[in-house]
């Protein structure tokens, strides 16, 4: 019975870590909107067996980061409703996150904030490394809110913005920009104003749907 256990276990461990593979590469950008997945050039990416890897695509396409086209699953993509619809839920729960880190941040946790705004400054003129700071910024504020309902569902809320083919913060000078509202927000949780962080954070949102409304304005134009 252990060793049966235990195979269980190795069998859920294998297909976390095939979700998280792909889910990973999914975020990264090594698989954008449209390219298709194949379950043997996966396995053979990443070193794993075809089970955990077909157990995980079905699970990426029922929350639907993967979608059917013919036979294939290829990798999701969002129409102009659906970006809307994404960006009205972020920026409510991002504001609440915010909301609640003013409240309950530890001053470890506002520090860390602080150093990452800082560290991030240096990286405004690269807007791929700038983006990876960005989710990490975010995510930061989402644990300050010491709240694991509400982090679970940013969690999937930022999983669905991986399918957005390219990053607001590429935009000319929005990255600096960012910066400055992401120390506003900082300041404000620092200060312990939770209207002023929720109110920072969802301009800041509101701000960077606007910019990919631009970008998204430009590349049909350009069609």
């Amino acid at each position: 019975m252990k060793s049966n256990g235990k195979t269980m276990n190795q069998h859920r461990s294998t297909q976390k870590d095939a979700y998280a593979l792909i889910l990973e590469a999914i975020d990264v950008g090594v698989y954008r909107p449209g390219d298709r997945l194949v379950e043997s050039d996966l396995a053979e990416r990443f070193g794993v067996s075809r089970t955990p890897i077909r157990e995980a695509l079905q699970r990426l396409e029922t929350q639907s980061l993967l979608e059917r086209d013919g036979r294939s699953l290829i990798v999701a993509s969002l129409d102009h409703n659906q970006m809307a619809e994404l960006y009205v839920v972020r920026r409510e729960l991002e504001g609440l996150a915010a909301r609640l880190a003013a409240q309950h941040a530890t001053e470890e946790e506002i520090r860390v904030l602080q150093e990452m705004v800082k560290a991030d400054d240096q990286l405004v003129d690269d807007p791929t490394e700038l983006a990876k700071a960005n989710r990490r910024f975010h995510e930061q504020i989402h644990l300050a809110s010491h709240n694991r309902y509400l982090v679970q569902q940013l969690n999937l809320v930022h999983r669905t913005m991986a399918l957005m083919a390219t990053t607001s913060l590429a935009a000319k000078g929005r990255g600096k920009i960012a910066q400055s509202e992401h120390k506003g927000i900082v300041d404000a949780i620092s200060r312990r104003d939770a209207d002023a962080a929720a109110d920072a954070l969802k301009d800041h949102i509101s701000i960077a749907f606007m910019t990919r409304l631009k970008q998204d304005a430009g590349d049909r134009s350009k069609g």
